[in-house]
């Protein structure tokens, strides 16, 4: 049995991923040349050219490319299992670098990062909100250990992840008193015409509200677009129309915004992923908001069909 040689195939991996055979050997802190040979001498094991040239760039070949891919995930296994077998770092404090898909309702993100701060070993918590995109580079990079988002991850991505459901849970309809009161007799029917504050078009909610309100033959009035989740309540709590928001945090959201319940659905539901570059979640952070999201905060009672507020 002929054995790979793993260094070439590093050295490969490197040229591939810094883009140039000059930064891959200022990365490995090798004479081009040398880089140079043991790329010739893995093409030999293989049995073919991993690259071609074009132009003044190396362009990989489809066996290069292959190989890539193989290389990619040998290499994230073997720093995936690295950190498995050392731990934490003793010396300091357990970090837990989490990114926060815009979009998310802030309760909601308190909600699943409480665990982790409640650890014996209490993490010290960054949090970075950006665009999925973003945090998504960010994440194969190893900058953050996870992301937190309402859809997992979207197929075609480079980026090697994975999908962990947190759970998922049913929307709450709310307004101020004055126009609370009006609607709910008849929700969802009362929903028609009404001024609505809703997310931005492409989200995963916009997307799902879209849908429900077609199935029933529901036309609200859009009173304004949102990609802050946040800013959607401030103009709702003004009396500017209706929102949504999750279930699990109607209680926050009743509290702090001061305003009332039209109606529940459990036809529309929220979904919350969290994505990380462990196939097995092993953070002991990441872990700790894994488990307590499964089995304390969307574990609520099933309620079927459209609901009015007691």
């Amino acid at each position: 049995m002929e054995w790979l040689n793993y260094h070439h195939l590093l050295y490969f991996w490197t040229v591939m991923r810094e883009g140039s055979l000059t930064a891959a050997s200022t990365r490995l802190s090798l004479a081009p040349s040398t880089v140079s040979a043991q790329l010739t001498r893995l093409e030999e094991t293989m049995g073919g050219k991993l690259f071609k040239r074009v132009g003044r760039n190396l362009e990989p070949t489809d066996l290069g490319r292959l190989v890539f891919r193989y290389a990619d995930e040998i290499f994230s296994l073997g720093r995936e299992m690295m950190d498995t077998v050392r731990g934490r770092p003793q010396a300091g404090p357990l970090s837990l670098k989490v990114g926060v898909v815009d979009v998310l309702p802030k309760y909601i993100v308190r909600r699943l990062l409480e665990p982790a701060l409640q650890l014996p070993d209490k993490a010290r918590l960054v949090c970075l909100e950006d665009k999925e995109d973003a945090l998504l580079a960010e994440l194969a990079m190893h900058r953050l250990d996870v992301v937190l988002s309402d859809s997992p991850l979207r197929s075609g991505l480079s980026v090697k992840a994975y999908s962990h459901l947190l759970g998922e849970c049913g929307i709450t309809f709310f307004a101020v008193q004055k126009i609370a009161e009006s609607l709910q007799a008849d929700f969802p029917r009362s929903l028609h015409g009404a001024p609505m504050l809703l997310p931005m078009e492409m989200t995963a909610l916009r997307g799902a509200l879209d849908i429900w309100f077609a199935s029933l033959g529901i036309r609200p009035t859009i009173a304004g677009e949102f990609d802050d989740s946040a800013l959607i309540k401030v103009f709702g709590q003004e009396g500017d129309g209706i929102f949504v928001a999750p279930t699990v945090i109607e209680q926050e959201v009743v509290r702090q915004h001061q305003v009332q319940v039209i109606g529940r659905t459990q036809a529309v539901k929220e979904r919350y992923y969290a994505i990380s570059v462990e196939r097995i979640i092993k953070h002991p952070a990441v872990s700790a908001i894994f488990e307590a999201a499964r089995h304390n905060l969307f574990v609520l009672k099933e309620m079927n069909g459209d609901i009015q507020p007691e």
